[in-house]
């Protein structure tokens, strides 16, 4: 054989071999964005979220990617997309919800899974403790002491005279049997009669209005729910419409125009999600990494729908409040 044959004969070989030595980029880590929410109406916490990555040092499309799954208020469709993002073998998930955590942890057991949740994740099965998760799950909890009660205390300080109140409930979340006895344990607590009401769809809300209007219920208390966050514009719509107030979780429905709100910021968590998820890529296991509590409460009122609704806002809760909107 010529040298020359030989030489193209062993170049052929090679070409197929690994090239063992010869440096490599390092593959871009991707993170699997779950959530029971739109991205429509996500694009505030996604900001957080985004603004929490860049404070521990990742940037889309820099040195991270993102892979969205959005369910647009519909639970049925997060296992395939948690399944999708898993075969796609996405370094870590950030699961918007206890509907998408519950998801993505029936989908993986190796993944890391970082949550937001605004449930009890010991109490909904997410982890084994707060302090020590156990698997491959950790994240934000967005519960801190009576919530429920603290509502209902709002929603009697602003309306003195009322004797009963409803709150909205979605029997498809999770803990949604959990949450309505926590409802009727913190009314019976104030001295408030409740009536549950219950909603899976947008065409629910009429029926569910109507019934507050015509029965006077003197105030309504949505839930925490993926569901009704992304429906939050058509529920302030539907409590206008019907003149009724209405207490809500997360600072985006008085935002919106309803009347007050009170619970955790939403925003707030997601940046603690991002930053937490820049721990997980830098190392750190979900297993041996504390459930963090949301850092941030809020009071919110509208004074302008407060205004509309006839309602003066008493001296207290003018003080109380952390934001006022006008």
């Amino acid at each position: 054989m010529k040298r020359r044959d030989f030489v193209a004969l062993l170049f052929s070989a090679t070409a197929g071999w690994p090239l063992v030595g010869r440096a490599q980029e390092p593959s871009m880590p991707v993170i699997g964005f779950l959530s029971g929410r739109s991205q429509a109406e996500s694009t505030i916490d996604l900001s957080a979220f985004h603004r929490g990555l860049g404070e521990a040092g990742y940037f889309a499309t820099r040195n991270v990617a993102v892979e969205y799954r959005w369910a647009d208020g519909d639970y049925n469709r997060l296992p395939a997309f948690a399944a999708e993002l898993v075969r796609q073998e996405v370094s870590v998930i950030a699961a918007g919800g206890l509907a998408p955590a519950l998801a993505a942890k029936a989908a993986t057991r190796k993944t890391p899974i970082i949550f937001v949740v605004g449930d009890d994740p010991v109490r909904a099965g997410l982890v084994s403790s707060l302090n020590s998760p156990g698997s491959n799950l950790t994240g934000i909890t967005l519960t801190a002491g009576p919530l429920p009660s603290k509502r209902l205390e709002l929603v009697r300080e602003m309306i003195p005279t009322i004797k009963t109140v409803a709150v909205l409930i979605n029997p498809n979340n999770a803990v949604a049997e959990e949450d309505t006895m926590t409802a009727q344990k913190a009314a019976h607590s104030v001295g408030l009669n409740l009536v549950v009401t219950s909603a899976t769809s947008e065409k629910h809300f009429d029926g569910i209005f109507e019934m507050l209007s015509h029965a006077r219920i003197g105030a309504l208390i949505v839930n925490t729910d993926a569901f009704f966050t992304s429906r939050r514009d058509l529920l302030v719509a539907h409590a206008a419409r019907h003149s009724i107030p209405a207490i809500y979780p997360f600072r985006h429905y008085t935002a919106a125009g309803g009347l007050m709100s009170y619970g955790p910021s939403l925003s707030n968590a997601y940046d603690q999600v991002g930053r937490y998820i820049g721990k997980i890529l830098k190392g750190a296991s979900p297993a041996e990494s504390p459930v963090e509590q949301a850092t941030r409460f809020e009071l919110v009122i509208n004074l302008r729908t407060a205004q509309t609704l006839g309602l003066t806002v008493p001296p207290t809760l003018l003080a109380r409040a952390d934001e006022l909107i006008e």
